[in-house]
């Protein structure tokens, strides 16, 4: 098993300016890395050097991930969103090594009303994008902070600042990734362990742009997501995995708490 990975002191070697964001030698799990969003940070991930834990539900799409990356990636397929359910992803990933990174990545979107009452879309919804970070975080938090190191990102939504019609449940389950970032935070920061968010804002990914539209379907859809923020360009997962990048190296050693809004500026725009 290899020895952990520590952060880097400074100062750095200025002429490589972008070596704080390499991953060599570290080991990140990542859930919801099937597709979208958290294939994009795995596939990133493993071009700057680390070892990556995909997880997700969908076998088919995890092993189409693993596969673009190759030797880099080992895949575990599993329904998050319970304590027992993290504890095992954590300890198929300490097969490899010490987790230095992990990315909670996996969620859902629904679209109700709260006056319909779908009681069955809000507790899977919850389930997903609040209760399996939570356990993510738990389980990643209780081995980085023995070792005195790590970095835990928690993929946030817009919605968390926004009041859309229908996604009250998706809101909530943001929200509630946001303040679990703060306080973890604040607890995991005298061990030497980061904790940060990235809320995106609308990302082209399957789940908001589907395959099975038309190609004049899916460009007005992206061109309407355009209009919605003031820089004139569609959203993509690599934007999203940029940031991720930045928290999960040493180029991030002194942020944490933080909420990276990854949107365009679209925050700015009632």
């Amino acid at each position: 098993m290899q020895e952990p990975v520590t952060p880097v002191d400074y100062p750095l070697d200025a002429s490589r300016p972008l070596g704080a964001l390499r991953l060599d030698g570290r080991i990140a799990v990542i859930t919801g890395a099937a597709s979208g969003i958290g294939r994009g940070i795995a596939q990133m991930f493993a071009a700057v050097g680390a070892r990556v834990v995909l997880s997700d539900r969908n076998a088919q799409g995890l092993a189409e991930t693993a596969r673009a990356i190759g030797a880099a990636a080992v895949a575990h397929v599993a329904e998050l969103g319970t304590k027992d359910a993290a504890e095992r992803l954590a300890a198929f990933a300490e097969t490899i090594g010490p987790i230095d990174i992990w990315v909670n990545g996996a969620g859902i979107g629904s679209a109700n009303a709260v006056s319909e009452g779908n009681e069955e879309a809000y507790r899977r919804t919850i389930a997903i994008n609040q209760d399996a970070v939570f356990w993510g975080c738990s389980a990643a938090a209780r081995r980085m902070e023995p070792r005195g190191s790590g970095s835990i990102i928690n993929i946030s939504s817009i919605a968390a600042d926004k009041g859309d019609r229908k996604l009250a449940a998706y809101s909530m389950s943001k929200a509630a990734v946001n303040a679990l970032t703060r306080v973890l935070a604040n607890e995991g920061g005298p061990a030497g362990v980061r904790v940060n968010a990235v809320a995106p804002g609308f990302i082209v990914t399957e789940m908001t742009v589907p395959s099975d539209l038309s190609a004049a379907a899916r460009e007005a859809r992206i061109a309407q997501s355009v209009k919605r923020a003031p820089l004139p360009i569609a959203g993509y997962p690599e934007d999203v995995a940029h940031a991720a990048l930045y928290l999960a190296s040493d180029a991030g050693r002194y942020v944490t708490g933080q909420v990276i809004r990854v949107n365009g500026g679209a925050t700015m725009i009632p």
